[in-house]
Order: C-alpha cells, then sequence, then structure tokens
C-alpha cells in the first residue's frame, strides 16, 4: 500500500493546480472534455525483430493485432484514413503464480507507409525495425525496465525507458462519454499518421518522423481518449479542450470504478480477475501461454469470484456525500454480521476503490463502514459498465432458472 501514498505524493507534490480539483463529484460528472497530463505515467519503447513474440509469451493480452494491419484496418479505417495503425492494446505483467505486477498501454507507431515527415505532408523514412511503445506505472519504471531485460534472454529486443522524450495524455469527460469511433469526433481521427493531417495536429508531428494520435481508452468507451505524444510539443486538441489536473482524471477513474498501475493495483498480491482486468479488455483467454496463466485460466473457469474492485463513497450518517481522510488498506466492515468484509484500496475525497465480496456489497439489508471510523457510512456504486452476471442478485436468478 505504501505504492498507492507515494502515487498520490507524487500527483500533489507534480502539480500547483491540485488543490484545484473538482470539490464535488457531481461537478466533474457535468463537466465537458478535459484533457489531462498523466504525470503518474512514463513511457518505454521495444525495439526489434522479436518484439511482438517476446511480449506474446510475456503479457495477459493477445498483442499480435499490433502487427497486423488487416485487424488494424478493420477497427479502425474511415473514409478519410484508408490505412490506420492498429489501436493499443491493454495488458498486464504478473506473476509466476498469477499475481499482478505491472499494466501497459501497448502502442504501435505507423509502418512506413503510414508514418508522416516532419511537415506532416508525406512518408517518413522506414527505421526498418519494429517498435512497440508502452505507457506504464512511473513509480517501477526502473524496476519494470529490470525485470523485462532479465526475462529478454537472447530475444532480439531493446528496451529503454524513453520517459523525457514522450509523454502520456487522457481526455475524458462527459461530452466524450458517448463517442465510439473518429467518425465521431472527425478531429481526432484527423490528427496523427493516415490520411489528410488536420492543422491542429502538426504541432504533435514537428521533430520526429512519427505521427501520434488520439485513441479510445482500450478499457472501456466512458474513459474517453488515451495516446502518447512527444513531450516538447502540446498534444492536439488540448489546446481547444480545458486542460485540467490528472487528480481530476483519477476521480472520473473513481467514479467508474477503474483502477491503474501498480499502486491501485497492490503489486505481487492483487488477483487479476478480482481488479476486473477480464472486463477492462486486459485478458485474452485464448492466446496461449504466458507468465500467470494458469492461475487465471483455472480462476476463469471455474466462474467463481466472490470479491470484486468496486467504487465507493463515503457517506455521514444522514446520508450525505462527504469528504473523508482514509488510508489504503483500511478495512471495511459489515455491520449487520460484524465481519469483515472488504478493505478499501484508493481514497481521494470522498470517494474510492474497495476491494469487497460482493455479497456484503450490494446487499439490501445492512451497511458497510470503516475501522476505527464507524460513523463514516461507506456505500458501494453499481459500475453501469459491469456485466450483469457479475452481480449477485443476477447469479442468483441465473441459478434459480
Amino acid at each position: 500500500m505504501q505504492g498507492l501514498r507515494s502515487s498520490l505524493q507524487f500527483l500533489r507534490s507534480n502539480s500547483s493546480n491540485f488543490p484545484k480539483l473538482f470539490s464535488t463529484q457531481t461537478n466533474l460528472l457535468s463537466a465537458g472534455p478535459m484533457a489531462s497530463l498523466l504525470k503518474t505515467r512514463s513511457i518505454i519503447r521495444f525495439k526489434g525483430p522479436e518484439t511482438i513474440k517476446f511480449l506474446q509469451g510475456l503479457v495477459t493480452n493477445d498483442v499480435r493485432s499490433l502487427d497486423d494491419p488487416e485487424t488494424a484496418a478493420e477497427k479502425g479505417a474511415t473514409p478519410n484514413m484508408p490505412t490506420v495503425a492498429a489501436p493499443p492494446v491493454y495488458a498486464a505483467m504478473l506473476t509466476p503464480q498469477g499475481r499482478f505486477l505491472y499494466d501497459f498501454f501497448l502502442y504501435r507507431p505507423p509502418r512506413p507507409d503510414e508514418k508522416l515527415d516532419s511537415t506532416g505532408s508525406g512518408p517518413g523514412p522506414d527505421s526498418g525495425e519494429l517498435e512497440i511503445y508502452a505507457d506504464v506505472d512511473e513509480c517501477v519504471v526502473d524496476e519494470l525496465l529490470a525485470t523485462l531485460k532479465r526475462y529478454r534472454l537472447r530475444s532480439k529486443v531493446d528496451i529503454e525507458n524513453v520517459g523525457d522524450y514522450f509523454s502520456c495524455w487522457q481526455r475524458f469527460g462527459r461530452d466524450l462519454e458517448g463517442k465510439s469511433s473518429s467518425q465521431e469526433e472527425p478531429e481526432a481521427g484527423s490528427v496523427g499518421w493516415g490520411g489528410t493531417v488536420d492543422q491542429s495536429g502538426v504541432s504533435s508531428s514537428e521533430g520526429t518522423n512519427i505521427g501520434w494520435n488520439w485513441h479510445k481508452d482500450p478499457r472501456l468507451a466512458c474513459l474517453g481518449y488515451r495516446g502518447i505524444f512527444p513531450s516538447n510539443a502540446i498534444p492536439p486538441l488540448v489546446e481547444e479542450d480545458k486542460e485540467a489536473d490528472e487528480g481530476n482524471f483519477l476521480l472520473w477513474r473513481l467514479e467508474k470504478g477503474v483502477a491503474e498501475g501498480s499502486a491501485e493495483i497492490p503489486k505481487g498480491e492483487a488477483i487479476p480477475l478480482e481488479y476486473n482486468l477480464a472486463g477492462l479488455n486486459a485478458i485474452s483467454f485464448d492466446k496461449g501461454c504466458y507468465i500467470g496463466q494458469e492461475l487465471i485460466a483455472r480462476t476463469h473457469h471455474r466462474g467463481v469470484i466472490r470479491k470484486r474492485l468496486i467504487p465507493i463513497r463515503f457517506l455521514n450518517s444522514s446520508g450525505k456525500e462527504v469528504e473523508q481522510q482514509v488510508s489504503p488498506g483500511t478495512e471495511v466492515i459489515d455491520t449487520a454480521s460484524k465481519r469483515k468484509a472488504g478493505i478499501v484500496t484508493t481514497a481521494l475525497g470522498s470517494r474510492g476503490l474497495a476491494l469487497v465480496r460482493l455479497e456484503e456489497a450490494f446487499k439490501e439489508t445492512g451497511s458497510l463502514t470503516l475501522t476505527g471510523q464507524e460513523d463514516i457510512k461507506m456505500e458501494a456504486i453499481r459500475p453501469k459498465w459491469w456485466p450483469s452476471e457479475w452481480f449477485p442478485d443476477q447469479q442468483q436468478k441465473t441459478a434459480a432458472a
């Protein structure tokens, strides 16, 4: 849990606007599109002919689509973009025992016929080597690089930290939730490689032979758009939006019930399916072997997951939402049974995430409270994106049928 405290301290110490977070979740939910520089993420690069093979045997998701132009075209082609880059892939790296270690957002730069030169008007030079970029947790980037290099062995893959040259950004907000393609947001579709480049995106491609653009967040459409961009330029579309502190994106994720990084998903402890990584498109169950796959496959096919990470909010005795100082690891107590129901994993203001037994989280009778703070009630929120079979009441109906 020390990692989470470090992550929140990182947010505060690296942003002068942190105290200016939206004061209530209602204000955040009603806000229009925002863009945040994610200072808690860093960028690493994989380069070499065996990059895909190396990653395929290492992470939980199928990364072959990053090197499959036909799949990319099927998923992202638009009339003004006959050739597009593959969509990013969200994946995790596990311990041999199947516990979470690190998460990755993997991006494939364009091929030679998709690249842009520095003016954005023509194809860029061919480097001749496959490159995959990943945005990863800044707090563990050195440890992650050391771990990856231990697994590399004789694979023809170079791995390096390029965080000084690239940054990760997120666009999110009410007006972006329902948008699912570049056809619905043509400005995003026209920025970067492939097709015509809008002038608002020229600054992002100057000084590099790679054109970068926004992608739908591979986890959930409601999270908006994500991308990596050269650090020496403001990404396209950000100037037209309200640039917001990263803490606002953390609040946005908390409301959706989505954890991110080794701080919010305890490294070496978390069971990926309990942290909903399957529902966040981070796990492929038919890709073949990878490190830690045995536990994931066994748990999935057994079909019984009694605890899950859920979004929560803190209430006072009158039922009003209140901001509360809650430390990660604080126990959640079911007041009806007096039993421990779970633990709080992340908290900021009046919102947070908790790993709780589903039976206690969503039952109609009883209530949840916190150890040492019995005057504060904890309410579990039903995420809209959860499949119905995850809820206990639906599981009971299915069993009865």
